[in-house]
């Protein structure tokens, strides 16, 4: 993605040629000049795009800009009240001048321009901190351009972690760009809008469920993590780690995966290959994603030791696995299966506080309830093919609490391991977790 990369980089360039001459000097013309001829190059393949300043890291589009990973005047933007940058049509040269005049003031600490002519004028270029739709900008000052709320519907994450599988089917391995992409993009959407967010993408058909339970694994973990006080850099790790948790089932035959009754034993056997398979599938294509392979081998085993598969020697497992673990029952609960209806909310949190200390660990268990409690009216269903509707955490999961039943000891299914670790005596169930 050059044309992003050369308009910010001419921005910074301008702006810093702005702080050394006098408005009118032939040198800050040449900048505005430079600048505004990338932002046309720009325009000529993205009329309409927005430009996101998340610390050290560049979202264009909901993709990260990787040319400019090491670029400080992202940090530096955000850090000024500049967040978020959009683009919603033609933008002329003095809109622009406009822009990086009042960026230089918020940089050098001068403060937004407030003046009444900026505030009137009607312009496509569109700046200012995220969330802050009909706010007051910062100190109550009104000159603040506060960036609209986009609305997110995950379709092209989900369009992508598709891609990801394929490729792994098709034996060309596992592409990590794409995986990191995707786990900014949601983290995008979960603090993109006026207060921080937790998507949950609706599950529409039975078949996509691999794909579904990817993404709102990824997103609990990431929220999970993010609540219990981890930075930035491990929140994206643990977000990657869930992402790819259950990869080892790209390659598992859809007669086992969608199954509606309960599983043979040769094909409970296939399904519990799946950790295995899937930190095989990791290792083998990215070596140094470490944690995601052994979050994929471990996050079926259990505090006590139970789950699958079987260590020679009894061990902790890593606190990523513990983590995922928990965020994977919980969505696996949450979610319509070809052979049982979804959990009511209360019941799956209620399995996760009961299984505290014997399956789960019990204070990320106990963390996951409190934040979902906390939390509940942050939680959004969201869609793949239709805009994004923020609802309550009843809103989006209580339109299953009327189902009273859970799975029986006669329902096998999806994972194949539902049914026979309930009627086991396991309390979540393994049959689809993961």
């Amino acid at each position: 993605m050059k044309e992003p990369a050369d308009f910010l980089t001419s921005v910074a360039q301008a702006i810093s040629t702005m702080s050394l001459y006098e408005e009118g000097h032939p040198a800050r013309e040449r900048a505005l000049d430079r600048a505004y001829e990338d932002l046309l190059r720009l325009q000529e393949e993205e009329p309409m795009c927005q430009f996101t300043f998340l610390g050290n890291e560049i979202v264009f589009n909901q993709r990260p800009l990787r040319e400019l990973k090491t670029w400080e005047w992202g940090s530096r933007l955000a850090a000024a009240g500049i967040q978020r940058l959009e683009l919603d049509g033609p933008v002329e040269r003095d809109e622009l001048d406009g822009f990086l005049d009042d960026a230089l003031r918020r940089v050098t600490g001068m403060g937004p321009d407030s003046s009444e002519a900026r505030q009137l004028r009607k312009t496509n270029l569109r700046y200012g901190a995220v969330g802050m739709k009909g706010e007051e900008g910062e100190g109550g000052d009104e000159g603040t351009m506060a960036t609209a709320t986009l609305a997110y519907t995950l379709r092209e994450e989900a369009d992508a972690v598709r891609w990801l599988h394929e490729e792994l089917q098709s034996q060309r391995g596992l592409h990590l760009v794409e995986a990191e992409a995707i786990v900014r993009s949601l983290s995008v959407a979960m603090h993109g809008d006026q207060a921080f967010l937790i998507p949950l993408l609706r599950l529409k058909r039975f078949d996509q469920y691999t794909t579904t339970h990817a993404l709102n694994v990824s997103v609990l973990t990431m929220a999970l993590a993010e609540f219990i006080g981890l930075g930035p850099k491990e929140v994206r790790r643990f977000g990657i780690a869930g992402l790819l948790h259950d990869l080892g089932k790209v390659n598992i035959p859809d007669e086992i995966l969608n199954k509606t009754g309960k599983l043979t034993e040769e094909e409970r056997a296939v399904m519990n290959q799946h950790p295995v398979e899937g930190a095989r599938l990791i290792l083998a294509t990215e070596q140094h994603l470490d944690l995601a392979a052994v979050v994929a081998y471990e996050h079926h085993i259990k505090i006590n030791g139970g789950g699958y598969p079987t260590f020679s020697y009894p061990r902790r497992c890593h606190h990523a696995s513990d983590l995922v673990h928990v965020c994977d029952v919980f969505d696996a609960l949450r979610t319509h299966r070809p052979y049982r209806d979804a959990w009511p909310t209360d019941r799956a949190l209620g399995l996760l506080t009961e299984g505290a200390g014997e399956e789960f660990d019990s204070g990320l268990a106990h963390a996951f309830v409190q934040m979902i409690r906390l939390w509940e009216t942050r939680i959004a269903e969201l869609s793949d093919e239709d805009e994004a509707l923020p609802l309550g955490m009843e809103q989006v999961l209580g339109s299953y609490d009327a189902v009273d039943g859970g799975p029986s000891d006669e329902e096998g299914g999806a994972s194949g391991e539902e049914g026979g670790a309930l009627a086991e005596g396991g309390s979540s169930p393994d049959n689809e977790v993961g």
